[in-house]
């Protein structure tokens, strides 16, 4: 699948499909995660995108994924990114992940940082192939950061 596609600011009206796009991201882990649902799939995405910098990967109107970040405390955060599975491979969330260090850097940070959970291997092999670095890890979680 060779899609045409672009990374822009999310709009109330993208919250329906955005929300489609991460449960469908997120969804396929349930099992390996025993059932449970992850966090993002059950968020109010109508309440991210009036309440905290949101992106989506447009193509002609389908939402193929999703950044979003925070910039609170000091630091610069990637809160939740994901790409549905269908479009994966392509390019498309190295390309979110390089836009999310330019925001970062654009509002005067130096570090990135995300959470991920220890069961998602291929997120943690895809963010140590970016450069990203493990700072932490609790029975659930794994801290990585980023100096960009």
């Amino acid at each position: 699948m060779n899609l045409k596609w672009h990374i822009r600011e999310a709009v109330p009206e993208d919250a329906d499909n955005l929300k489609k796009c991460m449960e469908s991201a997120y969804l396929t882990y349930q099992e390996r995660m025993g059932g449970v649902r992850l966090p993002p799939m059950d968020v109010d995405y109508l309440s991210e995108i009036i309440n905290y910098p949101v992106w989506v990967v447009d193509s002609k109107g389908d939402i193929l994924g999703g950044l979003i970040m925070s910039f609170e405390n000091e630091q610069a955060s990637i809160a939740n990114i994901a790409v549905d599975p269908k479009c994966q491979g392509q390019g498309i969330g190295g390309a979110m992940m390089g836009f999310a260090e330019s925001r970062a850097r654009e509002n005067n940070f130096s570090e990135l940082h995300l959470t991920t959970h220890v069961l998602l291997h291929e997120n943690l092999s895809f963010y140590q192939h970016l450069g990203w670095q493990e700072t932490g890890r609790d029975e659930t979680k794994v801290f990585m950061k980023k100096e960009i």
